[in-house]
């Protein structure tokens, strides 16, 4: 691939991966736990590549001939922010000395599951891959259309990983010490969830 459709594609993706969302919010809160952020941000990021496979199948032409399947997706999407959001709001994480340090399989296994359904049901990523890959695709190179597709989705979700796990390490960093402060943003976070599900639901009335 041409070196500077790389580019061109890197600068439009990485202003997405840094515009906050649900993403941002659920690494927010992995570093408020301090334990799981790798854990979090690698089920934020399968989530992300289920959706690159999706347009790489090509499943934006099936969408687009049957669009129940986005509706529902959204649907079901928006439910699952929205229970993640609520709960964070009546549950907001806090923080505890006497907190057992070692991880066990089942709560890593949690964040890991939680990570891929926010960002593997967010319709609003599929969206995002059928309209960002698209333009930056040329059929006329020696390489296939999924292969440019898969190439470009893994740049993205290269960002996607550093940046997710920047977000988790400052919020550990600056909130570890700040019983209040990670209270506050852990509503914050919880109620961007319920916003952004919120949104969804109302844009399919």
């Amino acid at each position: 691939m041409d070196l500077n459709v790389i580019i061109a594609f890197w600068c439009v993706s990485i202003l997405f991966v840094l515009t906050p969302g649900a993403d941002w919010a659920y690494a927010i809160l992995a570093g408020i736990k301090g334990k799981f952020i790798v854990t979090a941000v690698s089920g934020l990021v399968l989530g992300h590549f289920l959706a690159v496979l999706c347009v790489a199948a090509g499943v934006g032409a099936l969408v687009s001939h049957y669009p129940i399947l986005l509706t529902s997706l959204t649907i079901v999407g928006a439910c699952y922010l929205l229970w993640m959001g609520i709960s964070l709001l009546i549950r907001p994480a806090t923080i505890s000395s006497t907190e057992q340090q070692t991880s066990t399989f089942d709560s890593a296994k949690s964040w890991f599951v939680k990570g891929v359904g926010i960002s593997g049901l967010n319709p609003k990523v599929l969206l995002l891959f059928f309209a960002l890959l698209p333009p930056f695709i040329h059929p006329n190179l020696q390489f296939s259309a999924t292969a440019q597709i898969l190439s470009l989705g893994i740049i993205h979700l290269i960002s996607c990983a550093i940046v997710y796990v920047l977000v988790g390490l400052a919020a550990k960093k600056l909130l570890s010490t700040r019983p209040y402060a990670v209270r506050v943003v852990s509503r914050i976070s919880g109620t961007l969830m319920v916003l952004i599900a919120t949104i969804l639901i109302i844009g399919q009335v």
